[in-house]
């Protein structure tokens, strides 16, 4: 029987330095404030929207809210984000995705600056990703990354296995992965024989978006069993594992809900912080 991550310890225990820090900067005169622009009336995004902002409240960051109506252009929402680029009293930006279709938005996550990037959605942060030398993370792999670290699941060494490679989770997941110096194996949908490439692994990461995608014969026994999948089945939230059957087998895994989901807030949180410090000539 596998022990429980959970996510919602966790991210209690990096929000709760957060906050510590966050009124450290109080202290010297520095408020610390996170720009979320919603565009459109997608009922998921304004449930996560709702969330970082309570995140704000609970920590002590000024939050600003710029809610759009649906048919907003790509100029009239660029023209807000150089505003909010310009703003000194503004630290970090982050324009809930998805957008609507009308709107590019790769133009729109180039026109944020990087410094401001608190997504670290902007080519110079991925790149940076890339070399090692970042300022910011991708909230969700960046939560995994915290939760591997808190429950001392060390990384050297290991067959790590990422399903998944978009830009938001699976490509910087692997990155991260590999500066930590496990050996990393990245799986998509041109895959041949995926159970037999995800039975090598150490450390399972899964983030494809099918629900109960990942069943026992996938998964070696004692593996590490990350599931950043959040998806619905009847009615229900589920992830990407089969959890019932796979708990059995492995040594650690995330649940769904209450695994990987509230980590990705409190890091959005962390990296509102470090955008603070990194304005105010903080290091």
């Amino acid at each position: 029987m596998s022990k429980i991550i959970n996510g919602k310890e966790v991210s209690a225990f990096v929000k709760e330095k957060v906050k510590t820090e966050i009124s450290l900067l109080k202290s010297k005169g520095i408020d610390v404030s996170l720009a979320v622009i919603l565009v459109g009336e997608n009922p998921a995004s304004k449930i996560y929207v709702a969330n970082k902002k309570k995140a704000c409240e609970e920590l002590g960051i000024t939050s600003l809210e710029y809610l759009l109506p649906e048919e907003t252009t790509t100029e009239e929402l660029l023209g807000l984000i150089d505003t909010l680029n310009n703003e000194k009293t503004v630290n970090g930006i982050l324009c809930q995705l998805p957008l609507p279709k009308h709107i590019d938005e790769q133009t729109v996550i180039n026109s944020i600056n990087p410094k401001k990037d608190v997504d670290a959605f902007h080519p110079e942060n991925v790149g940076r990703i890339m070399i090692g030398d970042f300022d910011f993370l991708p909230c969700t792999p960046a939560g995994i990354m915290e939760m591997l670290s808190y429950y001392n699941i060390g990384v050297e060494g290991k067959n790590c296995v990422v399903i998944g490679r978009s830009n938001i989770v699976g490509k910087p997941m692997s990155m991260l992965l590999l500066h930590k110096n496990g050996t990393v194996t990245t799986c998509h949908s041109k895959t041949k024989d995926l159970p037999n490439v995800t039975k090598t692994a150490d450390i399972l990461v899964s983030a494809v978006g099918k629900a109960n995608f990942v069943t026992a014969d996938m998964v070696k026994e004692g593996a590490v069993v990350i599931d950043v999948g959040m998806n619905r089945e009847n009615g229900k939230l589920c992830g990407d594992v089969c959890f019932d059957e796979v708990e059995k087998l492995s040594s650690y895994i995330t649940p769904v809900p209450g695994g990987v989901g509230p980590m990705t807030i409190a890091m959005l949180m962390k990296n509102t912080l470090t955008a603070a410090k990194k304005q105010n000539n903080i290091f």
